[in-house]
């Protein structure tokens, strides 16, 4: 096996299997590896446009009881800064963002044992109904597994709940790296590998659609990395429920894992990870760079090494900000990091829909 072998076989459209991809990370210089990434890039999306959302990330609640040592944003129950806004608080933020544009609400919490199924469902219903200029991209794999736990319902009874309540996607949070070598050590109260991959694989059999992450730069291995990738290929494979790949770097500050893992990963491991991704998901149409979690100017490289989205707006976010962690954008500044990087900016909704094209050609 050589690197000229493993670029030939992508090139013809072959797809390469984990060893391959193994050989392939460990020993492929980043530029060339960009290079293949950005040539799979143009061949599924031959636009020379990069997609954005307006969106915006608010929190339910912080309440946890799962302890992941990676996390910096979650509080037990009864400790100081414990807070659980109604359904009606909720519904007011998202009026709000609505009001300034804002067109996908992409809604986490804590895992909060003392919130009934109920809640989660009215959430949605009244959503769709009360604030319908916003889509509901609602509820990590974690909590859809506490809804089943505190309802006595079937991960597949809640997801058609909510489904029926308006919901048609959701996020792909929880992922972190889905080896169970690492999740032992990272987060040991919040399931395996496979509950992640069977919350999805339920979701995806119903008709959800969702993306698939990867939060790395931390205890993981590149043998991890590439298990990771393998598995949700394979998911894709079976549904093609999956939206996108949204890979991102672990940040330290103010979690237990900081005394462990005291720096960020390097802008370098970010961009090996968007070009690697790009090239072994062959089944995944978009790959995401991000201006938030890795920095514009990194972000910005990236739509050069495989990504053709720029992810979203976010108008608010509280998880990478308990983490001492905060970049900002607004829209203008967004669409001009796009132009400033060579692209046309697509404005997309949450299953990648364009709404509309802002040239850089007119804009300029």
């Amino acid at each position: 096996m050589t690197l000229s072998e493993i670029y030939a076989k992508v090139r013809n459209n072959k797809r390469i299997n984990r060893e391959e991809g193994l050989f392939l990370l460990r020993n492929a210089q980043l530029l060339d590896l960009g290079d293949l990434a950005n040539e799979i890039r143009f061949k599924k999306n031959p636009d020379a446009a990069v997609t954005f959302v307006l969106d915006s990330n608010p929190n339910y609640t912080n309440v946890c009881n799962i302890d992941c040592i990676f996390c910096a944003f979650y509080r037990h129950p009864g400790e100081e800064g414990v807070y659980t806004h109604s359904v009606d608080e909720m519904i007011q933020k998202f009026k709000d963002s609505a009001k300034k544009g804002i067109t996908t609400i992409l809604l986490q919490g804590g895992v909060n044992p003392d919130l009934p199924f109920e809640y989660y469902v009215e959430m949605v219903e009244r959503t769709v109904k009360e604030v319908p200029e916003v889509y509901p991209h609602f509820y990590s794999t974690s909590e859809i597994i506490e809804m089943a736990r505190v309802s006595g319902l079937t991960l597949a009874q809640v997801l058609q709940r909510l489904w029926n309540a308006g919901q048609r996607s959701i996020p792909g949070g929880g992922a972190e790296i889905l080896s169970d070598r690492v999740k032992k050590k990272i987060s040991s109260k919040k399931g395996t590998s496979a509950d992640w991959l069977n919350v999805m694989r339920e979701a995806h059999t119903i008709g959800f659609r969702s993306t698939a992450t990867m939060m790395y730069g931390h205890l993981e291995k590149d043998e991890d990395i590439v298990e990771h990738l393998e598995v949700i290929r394979e998911l894709q494979d079976e549904y093609k429920g999956f939206t996108a790949f949204v890979p991102w770097s672990f940040k330290p500050g103010n979690t237990p894992l900081e005394k462990i893992i005291p720096t960020y990963a390097t802008p370098k491991r970010y961009l090996e990870m968007i070009a690697f991704s790009r090239v072994y998901l062959d089944n995944f149409d978009h790959v995401q760079a991000s201006w938030f979690s890795e920095g514009k100017k990194t972000g910005q490289i990236a739509l050069h090494f495989g990504a053709d989205d720029f992810g979203g707006t976010l108008l608010e976010e509280n998880v990478h900000a308990a983490a001492n962690f905060v970049n900002k954008t607004n829209t203008e500044e967004c669409i001009q990091l796009i132009h400033e990087s060579g692209f046309d900016a697509a404005q997309r909704g949450t299953l990648y829909d364009i709404k509309k094209v802002i040239s850089r050609t007119k804009a300029a």
